[in-house]
């Protein structure tokens, strides 16, 4: 139970803690920026919640960030309109993720090897594609998606956020397919003979995630104004880390919405109290790396004296 609340106590924690520290920090403008700058890594972590949970991982969503995000601001550079643009990145994301889902199933490799081999392979091909050089000729209208006026009080992206949360809810809670997933993470010899379509919902699984990094990459690029063919460096690990932090297994069968996104705005305050505090921000990166070996040998932890 600690272990589960832990990251709600260190969520608080830090909020109140830099509220006293900065004078800047609870001002409309920063917080606003805190949540624009967060929705990028928490919708990607709603994807790779689902594979973490599947028992799988995927370290190509930086990757297929930058191809869905380039993709797109491409389409609207050769005449199309943004929603079928942000649908071109979308569905690029989403073919990404359906390629790993396959590679896994089929050549039955590790998910590991695997995406670490299509990581270079997807900015490979997007660096090929752009040759090297960024999209800028863009609608100015596109900055909605990632930079437009709040409603309600809200920032469109938070909007976009909470539909994406609420959407991937149900899919765990309430589908076939969020069932199956626990199963597989689970024990997935187990849900085989059970009669589950395992390499299906894996792969099923890796097409979702994929879907939501190309809308991750879409977000990104609005809010940039540009296709950036080196965009996503290193938001695997922070995508992953938000799972973790917010209480997911490495070892599958287990995760949740809430959790992520609690693990993913911790580790948006910890960036936007560097930059209030004047802390380097080199800092960040052994932080994050330091805090999921901890939120895993806690999970490995509570397993065996569970065993025990």
């Amino acid at each position: 139970m600690i272990q589960r609340l832990l990251p709600f106590a260190t969520l608080v924690a830090l909020f109140v803690g830099l509220a006293i520290a900065s004078p800047h920090f609870l001002t409309g403008p920063n917080l606003s920026t805190v949540i624009r700058q967060t929705t990028v890594i928490n919708i990607m972590a709603l994807g790779m919640t689902l594979i973490i949970i599947s028992g799988g991982i995927d370290l190509s969503v930086g990757s297929i960030l930058a191809f869905g995000g380039f993709m797109g601001t491409l389409a609207m550079r050769k005449g199309y309109s943004v929603p079928v643009a942000i649908a071109i990145g979308i569905a690029a994301g989403t073919m990404c993720g359906l390629l790993n889902g396959t590679l896994i199933t089929r050549l039955r490799v590790n998910p590991f090897i695997v995406t670490l081999g299509t990581m270079g392979i997807y900015r490979g091909v997007t660096l090929l594609i752009s040759n090297g050089l960024p999209v800028h000729e863009i609608p100015l209208k596109f900055a909605i998606l990632g930079s437009g006026t709040d409603i309600f009080g809200i920032p469109i992206v938070l909007w976009i956020l909470l539909v994406c949360a609420v959407a991937m809810h149900v899919v765990l809670e309430h589908t076939r397919l969020g069932r199956y997933a626990f199963s597989i993470g689970s024990n997935p010899d187990a849900a085989f003979y059970a009669g589950i379509p395992v390499a299906f919902h894996v792969t099923s699984v890796y097409a979702i995630a994929g879907g939501l990094t190309g809308l991750s990459g879409m977000i990104e690029a609005s809010r940039l104004m540009s296709g950036q063919p080196t965009a996503g460096q290193g938001y695997e690990l922070q995508a992953i880390a938000a799972v973790v932090i917010g209480g997911g297994s490495l070892r599958g069968g287990e995760g949740s919405v809430l959790g992520t996104l609690v693990g993913a705005f911790i580790m948006g305050l910890l960036s936007d109290g560097s930059d209030l505090l004047g802390i380097n921000p080199y800092w960040q990166p052994i932080i994050i790396g330091t805090v999921i070996i901890l939120a895993v040998w806690l999970d490995e932890l509570r397993k065996r004296r569970g065993v025990s």
